[in-house]
């Protein structure tokens, strides 16, 4: 009896005791498996773009190429068939916009920076449609410089103290009393740079309590424990100028405190201390995510408000790691960011000399490899331009963006160096900004509270969408369930049909859609119209945060900015036709309904009347007029006749007012083509096709329908040709016609082999000076890499 009691109060222990572990396992799952829930709904990318260079004349053309890969996995993802690129001013205003076709997630555009630009610092941004769904701190962003040499060079701006961005950041997040806490703090320059500070924390009875300098670009941490009702002021000093006083953070009366250490090439420790009313003995959870996917999840117990986990540093995913604190409550309390150098694509490339003479040939050897010396082909481009004064060598990387700047908050100066410098001066800098730039993709409220959010903006799968809003005329409510119709005019006939949602949106999936055009929207009626359209603009109205550095212009530069802007005019003189030539994007040419029985009228004897055109040539009509208006019908490849009227256009142009199509001129219609069956289009269905050519495709002088929304619009970018000189003769070198380029390469489709090689050869220029050349891309398995080779040329 003994035994059976002894017995049942052993099996109650054991379950008391794995009840709160049964209970924490529920809470860690319950975490994680709304973390991939979210994830596996959410779709996102990245876009990094490579441009040619970083400091524009205006005048000039702009070179770039658009990567896009998943944001997850960092690898070429084929979902977006659009990039949208521009170029915005500090007050976010666009100078230059541009859709680019992505092919496999590559594409790539240009620029001709207008000669009425004004001087300035400006962001070349990109993003997709889907990328439009989420916070602009995620789009692409590089600052670049513009300077028209006709406008004075600016004078540098006297900056003061006070123009420079000092701010304070408390591992984990808080600072709590009691609790020993590290704080990073970064200082910026109103050029956007890191700057050296030095200083000291006191108290309000000025008792110092930590000194602090910088560490690496601006940045740097100190430690203290600050305690409740006290403030706390940062004393600091920038070089000989005045002490300039800073705010701490608020001190906390309770919470938590998160330290993340190193603990060896192996663990990282992480470290909680708590300061709660009673509840120094609670369970605690540690979640780590890297991308999307979570790599470690842990729970500990407090233990008189302190616990410590480690992590196993292999299983934590390349770049950059969310360790996230936390509560029963599934409230995340704390985060810590740590980086994890990823494998990359292994590039080398060099010229067969390191100096030339102008106009002779460069060849260069490109190779791609990663770390285990496997051969890799690579998707590449490939700048060389010429450096001076005006043109630094601090081009955005493809790695560096793609593994931190496109997972931090804010400008990263240099983000190369944290990839390159795996050592220990490396690893405090990366820290330091692990501290200091903490940003997520995604929000853990939206995470844990249920379904993920529905997209307002739609992939472009196939083609550009075009955007259109439906409306009631003078009310703006939304009309849903309408049909409308988009017609692009010119030789190609491009029809797209799309119905209204709920909120009056049309979207109109087109194809091949390229350079300038002229749309006509309209519905499928011609009465007067209580409706009202507006095609909307497809890029983004969301702007991030990050602001451009202040510009300025040394009055020195002035030479360097006269000889340049004349060496450019004088390239634009004698190379101007070059410069203006593109690609012909190899579309079909043929209409979007096919190849149906072709008339054309000048093979007829002509009528006067479109009705007796019809009548007597096309035999597969049956022309009728009831109740005063005209009614067509087409007879089918079965001898049927097709029940209602035919979709009949005038170059392309719908016309559903069969009286109107009769008004039609027929001696300015070059042919008539018939589709004699029934034609489906998006939501709408067609009784047949009828579409009239005039002689130069332009409507003849035909009234369109006055309630139709006809706009010019701009397609997907056609592609320019880069100009390059080849000199492979001794004319050629003797020619007298001037070569001024100081971009002498640029090429966005390198493409190494299966042993990961290549080569590439172009010509110098008649200007001498030393060239820097840029090779960066990515392969199939998402490793990217990047490199640099130098040369001179000389007279």
């Amino acid at each position: 009896m003994k035994y059976i009691r002894y017995t049942i109060k052993k099996t109650v222990l054991a379950l008391l005791l794995t009840l709160p572990l049964a209970v924490s396992a529920q809470i860690v799952d319950g975490i994680t498996s709304s973390f991939n829930q979210y994830h596996s709904q959410v779709l996102q990318e990245k876009v990094f773009v490579h441009v040619n260079k970083s400091f524009f004349l205006t005048g000039e053309i702009l070179w770039f190429k658009v990567y896009t890969v998943s944001a997850t996995l960092n690898k070429p993802v084929n979902i977006s068939k659009i990039a949208y690129v521009e170029v915005l001013d500090n007050k976010n205003a666009p100078l230059l916009q541009a859709k680019i076709n992505l092919i496999n997630g590559i594409g790539t555009g240009s620029f001709y920076i207008p000669i009425t630009a004004t001087n300035g610092n400006y962001k070349l941004r990109a993003y997709t449609n889907l990328m439009k769904n989420f916070n602009a701190n995620l789009y692409f962003e590089q600052a670049i410089t513009i300077v028209n040499p006709l406008t004075p060079p600016v004078a540098t701006v006297r900056q003061s103290v006070a123009d420079n961005d000092i701010r304070f950041f408390p591992e984990g997040g808080y600072l709590v009393n009691g609790l020993k806490s590290r704080v990073a703090f970064k200082a910026v320059g109103p050029n956007g740079k890191g700057i050296d500070i030095s200083g000291v924390v006191i108290n309000q009875r000025n008792d110092t309590v930590a000194k602090f300098n910088t560490f690496k670009y601006g940045m740097g941490r100190f430690t203290f424990t600050p305690l409740a009702n006290n403030s706390y002021k940062a004393v600091i000093r920038i070089g000989q100028t005045n002490a300039l006083i800073k705010d701490l953070p608020e001190i906390n009366k309770q919470g938590y405190v998160m330290q993340l250490t190193d603990a060896g090439t192996d663990q990282l420790a992480v470290t909680i201390n708590a300061k709660l009313s009673g509840k120094e003995n609670e369970p605690i959870y540690v979640l780590a995510n890297s991308g999307q996917f979570v790599k470690v999840a842990e729970t500990a117990m407090l233990s008189n408000g302190s616990a410590k986990l480690m992590i196993d540093k292999s299983k934590l995913g390349d770049g950059v790691s969310h360790i996230t604190l936390f509560n029963s409550q599934k409230t995340p309390l704390c985060e810590r960011l740590y980086f994890k150098r990823p494998k990359q694509l292994v590039v080398s490339a060099s010229a067969d000399r390191v100096t030339y003479h102008m106009r002779k040939k460069v060849s260069v050897d490109v190779n791609t490899k990663n770390d285990a010396e496997k051969p890799l082909p690579a998707n590449l481009s490939v700048s060389v331009y010429k450096l001076d004064s005006l043109q630094t060598d601090e081009p955005a990387q493809i790695s560096s963006y793609l593994w931190l700047k496109a997972e931090l908050k804010g400008n990263i100066e240099n983000a190369d160096y944290y990839l390159k410098n795996n050592n220990a001066e490396g690893d405090e800098a990366l820290d330091n900004l692990m501290m200091t730039q903490g940003w997520s993709r995604f929000k853990w409220n939206d995470v844990l509270s249920g379904p993920a959010p529905a997209f307002k903006f739609s992939p472009e799968y196939n083609g550009h969408l075009v955007t259109a809003k439906l409306t009631e005329a003078g009310t703006d409510k939304p009309v849903p369930s309408m049909i409308a119709y988009l017609a692009a005019t010119g030789k190609k006939v491009q029809l797209y049909s799309a119905v209204s949602d709920s909120t009056g949106r049309l979207l109109f999936n087109t194809k091949d859609f390229y350079g300038p055009n002229e749309l006509v929207l309209q519905l499928g009626i011609e009465k007067d119209s209580v409706y009202h359209l507006d095609i909307l603009s497809p890029f983004s109205e969301q702007y991030s945060t990050d602001t451009l550095s202040n510009f300025s212009l040394n009055a020195s530069l002035k030479r360097s900015l006269e000889n340049n802007s004349i060496n450019m005019q004088t390239q634009n003189l004698y190379s101007g036709a070059k410069l203006k030539q593109y690609y012909s994007p190899g579309v079909d040419s043929m209409a979007f309904y096919g190849k149906g029985k072709t008339y054309l009228l000048d093979d007829f004897t002509r009528f006067t009347t479109m009705e007796e055109v019809l009548r007597e040539y096309v035999a597969e009509l049956n022309v009728v007029k009831t109740q005063k208006r005209f009614h067509i019908k087409v007879k089918s490849d079965q001898g049927v006749f097709l029940s209602d009227d035919p979709l009949v256009m005038l170059d392309g142009v719908p016309i559903f007012n069969m009286d109107r199509v009769m008004a039609i001129d027929p001696l300015k219609v070059r042919k008539l083509e018939d589709i004699d069956r029934r034609f489906y289009l998006g939501p709408s269905t067609f009784e047949g096709i009828l579409n009239f050519t005039t002689y130069k495709g332009d409507m003849a002088g035909f009234e369109i329908n006055p309630h139709a929304v006809v706009l010019d619009y701009e397609g997907m970018q056609l592609q320019r040709e880069f100009y390059s000189p080849v000199y492979d003769t001794d004319d050629k070198v003797k020619s007298r016609i001037p070569d001024f380029r100081n971009l002498l390469y640029w090429s966005p489709g390198v493409i190494t082999d299966l042993k990961g090689n290549t080569q590439m050869s172009f010509y110098t220029s008649d200007e001498p000076g030393r060239y820097i050349g840029i090779v960066q891309g990515i392969t199939a398995d998402g490793y990217t890499g990047s490199k640099t080779f130098i040369f001179d040329v000389e007279k």
